[in-house]
């Protein structure tokens, strides 16, 4: 927390680590995961949960999907809430550990000083009343290597050192293009700025395309983070990004090897589980009234991903 004389704080960094003597040591049960199954940086946080089996070791609540005002009467902001029952919103719990009412007050309890958005996902220590960290490339990293005591699948590295170079490079314009693009085409203010996004957001996803007509992943025949991160995109691709922020050059069903990819990623270890359409949907076209002011929900086009996919015939491994 920060101090009296302190500048405000603005993200929160720390690292879960190995090493027992550190601030936040790797503990089962100590440690709580706070996310929204609609965002993609904080499913990529989930799907890392049941990659590496750590679901018994971390727990996790997510928010509703719809955004509310987190402090009625005070100010206007709009965020995460959290569901009073378990049944209000199918998929959403209230908050296991505090009973706050929005992720905000989360952020008020960890640190009444902090001056940034109050964004998900929340690695949260039970133990100190803190957030350990709040940026989902760095939970992913932690999860990937800290917690492998308690893992069910700890021989499973997404970062592997070999692939290193390849992962951050190409994490880079994936991010830039893709993760990121999607959101300058559909909040750009005029014409211009959107087709400045839009060009290199369909250039980099042909770019996808090219690599995975020759082999089964982004960076050879290995899962890695570089798939994640990019699979958390391509989910929503058709369902949000194609109609609400105007990314509808060609969808993703009309790549045909992206879109076996993402079935592909869907259907390993669980990860399934991780995407909730329901939620997903009510967030993009319910959250944003400035872009659907009607917060129309449309009926389409429920793509099965647990459909049969033809990544199988390539090899695996290193």
């Amino acid at each position: 927390m920060a101090g009296a004389n302190e500048e405000p704080i603005t993200g929160f960094h720390d690292k879960i680590s190995r090493d027992p003597k550190s601030k936040y040591p790797a503990q089962p049960g100590r440690y709580h995961l706070y996310v929204s199954y609609a965002c993609p940086w904080a499913s990529r946080c989930l799907a890392y949960l049941k990659i590496k089996g750590l679901e018994k070791a971390i727990l996790f609540t997510s928010v509703k999907p719809i955004w509310g005002k987190t402090k009625p009467g005070v100010d206007n902001h709009m965020g995460w809430l959290f569901p009073a029952t378990s049944t209000e919103e199918p998929g959403a719990e209230p908050d296991p550990l505090y009973g706050a009412k929005s992720i905000r007050q989360l952020y008020d309890i960890a640190c009444p000083q902090y001056a940034g958005g109050y964004s998900v996902p929340v690695l949260w220590d039970a133990e100190q009343k803190a957030i350990v960290n709040n940026d989902s490339g760095e939970i992913i990293r932690m999860l990937n290597t800290e917690m492998n005591e308690f893992a069910t699948h700890p021989e499973v590295d997404l970062y592997p050192r070999y692939l290193r170079p390849k992962i951050d490079e190409t994490n880079e314009w994936v991010y830039t293009n893709i993760n990121k693009g999607v959101y300058k085409c559909g909040f750009a203010k005029d014409q211009q700025t959107y087709d400045d996004a839009v060009k290199p957001c369909f250039e980099s996803l042909d770019r996808c395309e090219k690599t995975l007509r020759r082999q089964r992943f982004m960076c050879g025949h290995q899962l890695t983070e570089a798939d994640i991160r990019l699979f958390v995109s391509l989910i929503r691709f058709d369902e949000a990004y194609g109609a609400l922020f105007n990314c509808n050059k060609k969808l993703l069903r009309e790549y045909p090897h992206l879109f076996n990819f993402t079935k592909d990623i869907y259907q390993m270890f669980d990860i399934s589980s991780t995407v909730n359409m329901v939620h997903i949907k009510k967030h993009y076209y319910k959250s944003h009234p400035d872009y659907n002011p009607m917060g129309i929900i449309p009926i389409g086009p429920n793509i099965d991903y647990s459909e049969p996919h033809n990544r199988l015939k390539f090899p695996i491994g290193i």
